[in-house]
């Protein structure tokens, strides 16, 4: 008896294909660094030729970007999933904080957005993929919690709200206090919360 094999769908071996090489690339580019990492080990690496990489990318620096919004859209999955029960804005801008640090504990991705995202895309590319993805909870979680619409000063201080977030992260990755930081940005919200 002939088993019938399950053929898959061009669109689901495309897809597979751009996974793979966005795995790849991030194992790579977190290993070695965006500089030191080669097209030729990318493909190796995802087991695709190098004609493969060129169909679903222009250049080094498009799968860079590709991985750098997968890498940003978990970060805002990680925090949407934590604070979806929560039944307060503050409670969810508490629960958020925790999620966007786990998050951001995975490894390599702190040197990915925070470090190599910026150097390589520049600030305005990453702030474009920000806004695209994860950037926009502070500001909401802010407006829930004051009761009003989004104005151009609480979108500043959601800026530099966003701003100590990636300090703490960095600190984290590189051995400071969790629990300290942690605290500290739970504390800087409740009094943006109560100052306002």
């Amino acid at each position: 008896m002939q088993v019938k094999k399950e053929r898959r769908s061009n669109a689901d071996r495309t897809q597979a294909m751009r996974a793979a090489l966005i795995a790849a690339g991030r194992q790579l580019f977190i290993t070695k660094g965006y500089a030191e990492t080669s097209t030729p080990e990318i493909v190796a690496a995802a087991e695709v030729t190098r004609g493969a990489l060129y169909h679903h990318f222009e250049d080094k620096a498009a799968l860079f970007r590709a991985v750098i919004v997968a890498e940003s859209e978990k970060v805002a999955e990680a925090i949407n999933s934590a604070t979806d029960g929560c039944t307060s804005a503050a409670q969810a801008l508490d629960t958020g904080t925790d999620a966007y640090l786990d998050a951001m504990m995975q490894p390599g991705r702190t040197r990915l957005l925070l470090v190599d995202g910026p150097a390589v895309l520049g600030h305005d590319a990453m702030d474009a993929i920000d806004r695209e993805t994860a950037g926009g909870t502070i500001v909401v979680g802010l407006s829930a919690a004051l009761g009003r619409e989004p104005d151009t000063r609480m979108a500043a201080l959601g800026r530099l709200l966003s701003s100590a977030f990636e300090r703490a992260a960095l600190d984290i990755s590189a051995g400071g206090d969790d629990a300290i930081y942690r605290a500290e940005l739970k504390r800087m919200l409740a009094q943006a919360i109560s100052g306002n």
